[in-house]
């Protein structure tokens, strides 16, 4: 590490969105910076280095964090980005798809916190920021799985901070609302679509793609990780923007009834 750097940082799903945002914003605050992608990045900008790594594979998972070490000789930050969304009724996807989510969304998250804790543990310091996202603590109908997994990403960030604290290491939590991302084209259909279902999922599409078209810059999520990776004294939860921070604040005081009722009317439900 040299004296004009934070150190070294790693963040998965960094071809594009939110993940190159945040490489970006990371690379500005003085850190090198690998990025990972599942398929070869033709032409990275300059300075980030890209590799390859499929986070529901151990031997990739493994490949590319010897390689970040053998080039960089150490790991300060990870940032846990790559993930993938699905739209639908929670009994439209079959359990090997729910599986599929689960394994890219959760364990993909806990292959490469496995792979970096050893590092991070024998320089007694690093930090752990996992993109989570406002349905890790509010629910969201016809995304049901995917919520589930940020709700499981929340749990598990908030669990392991404590178990690994002792270490010199904190694992925090970045929470994005909507972003202005590729998410809602890249998200596959659910693999068993029922027709009982079709007018809520419509319902539900068409709101998520305006959100989304209308949401955060991703350079707003990236300069929430920046801020978690270089505080002093990190907070557990960094919503990444004024909608989240509203949504955290809402769900946290208004009552449980009229919560429920505000939700079913944004998202075209009977009250």
């Amino acid at each position: 590490m040299t004296t004009n750097t934070r150190g070294t940082a790693v963040i998965t799903g960094a071809a594009g969105g939110i993940g190159l945002a945040t490489a970006k914003a990371l690379q500005s605050a003085g850190y090198r910076v690998f990025g990972t992608s599942r398929k070869p990045v033709a032409s990275p900008p300059p300075g980030l280095t890209m590799l390859v790594c499929d986070v529901t594979d151990d031997v990739s998972v493994a490949r590319m964090v010897a390689e970040v070490t053998r080039q960089s000789g150490r790991i300060d930050v990870l940032v846990n980005n790559a993930g993938s969304a699905l739209i639908g009724g929670a009994e439209e996807s079959s359990i090997d798809q729910a599986k599929a989510l689960f394994d890219t969304n959760v364990f993909g998250m806990i292959r490469v916190t496995n792979a970096v804790l050893p590092i991070l543990r024998r320089q007694k310091t690093g930090r752990i920021v996992n993109i989570s996202s406002v349905v890790g603590f509010i629910p969201s109908p016809f995304s049901t799985l995917y919520t589930a997994t940020k709700h499981a990403v929340e749990g598990y960030s908030e669990s392991l901070d404590h178990e690994v604290r002792g270490f010199g290491i904190r694992v925090l939590l970045v929470e994005p609302a909507f972003t202005s991302t590729g998410l809602d084209h890249n998200a596959p259909e659910p693999d068993r679509m029922m027709a009982i279902y079709d007018a809520a999922r419509a319902a539900a599409i068409k709101l998520w793609n305006t959100a989304i078209q209308t949401g955060d810059s991703p350079d707003v999520v990236g300069a929430a990780v920046v801020t978690a990776a270089t505080a002093k004294a990190p907070r557990l939860r960094y919503p990444a923007s004024k909608t989240a921070r509203r949504l955290r604040v809402t769900r946290r005081f208004v009552p449980a009834a009229a919560f429920d009722r505000r939700l079913r009317k944004q998202m075209g439900l009977p009250v």
